[in-house]
């Protein structure tokens, strides 16, 4: 089976989720591998947007937090705030994404400026809810295109912190912390160490006893591709 960089990254996130967890979700690979996690192995995980929707079983992929098909699907609609203070701050969702334009070895995140923030060469969108979810779930997941541009050494502005940062799962491989720092645990199929390595811009962590990341079955791709087909519609 042949499968996409995006595919094998929305497969392995998908696979950390189970049925226990409130899921803080964003739009893009974090929703499909969301809502690839509740259409297969995970049917009862709750997913929680920005927007309001508490439980939302979306049947086609949203295209946006404001998407029509989130509140018609979700078990309650409520206000942005009550989302952030109700659900958010008192710990009532245990995993976030979120992704950046720059991460460190720390699980540390930048999503506000490339270069000085008085005189930055770009102004990022900036941190929006980033900041409080990074500090309020239990288990932050981050989904992020590996390239040395984007896995740097020092940031250029700390968004977020990476304290509660447990996988980076990236087009190249899955990272976790061990003993504070980001480390390879699994490369996926048809790359080497050696690739995440030169895609890395410091001297990155391999583990021990790093794996392969097992590809994506046919009913993953099937149910993934059925999403990503419904969201195009």
């Amino acid at each position: 089976m042949t499968f996409t960089s995006d595919e094998m990254m929305a497969v392995a996130a998908a696979r950390r989720l189970t049925n226990d967890n409130v899921c803080f979700v964003g739009i893009g690979l974090p929703s499909l591998a969301a809502n690839l996690a509740r259409r297969t192995h995970a049917p009862e995980c709750v997913l929680v947007y920005e927007s309001g929707t508490i439980g939302a079983k979306p049947r086609t992929l949203p295209l946006s937090i404001g998407d029509g098909e989130l509140a018609e699907t979700a078990d309650a609609v409520v206000s942005v705030p009550e989302v952030f203070a109700y659900w958010l701050q008192a710990g009532r969702i245990d995993v976030g994404f979120l992704g950046a334009a720059q991460i460190d070895r720390h699980g540390n995140l930048n999503s506000t400026v490339i270069g000085d923030y008085d005189a930055p060469k770009v102004r990022l969108p900036g941190g929006g809810g980033a900041p409080e979810i990074a500090t309020s779930v239990a288990d932050v997941f981050v989904m992020l295109r590996q390239t040395p541009r984007a896995f740097v050494d020092r940031l250029d502005f700390k968004t977020s912190r990476g304290d509660r940062v447990r996988v980076v799962v990236t087009d190249l491989g899955i990272l976790e912390p061990r003993d504070g720092e980001l480390t390879l645990v699994s490369v996926h199929p048809g790359v080497s160490v050696d690739d995440v390595r030169a895609a890395t811009g410091w001297d990155l962590a391999v583990a021990g006893d790093v794996g392969v990341t097992e590809p994506p079955t046919r009913a993953e791709l099937d149910a993934l591709r059925a999403l990503e087909t419904k969201g195009r519609e």
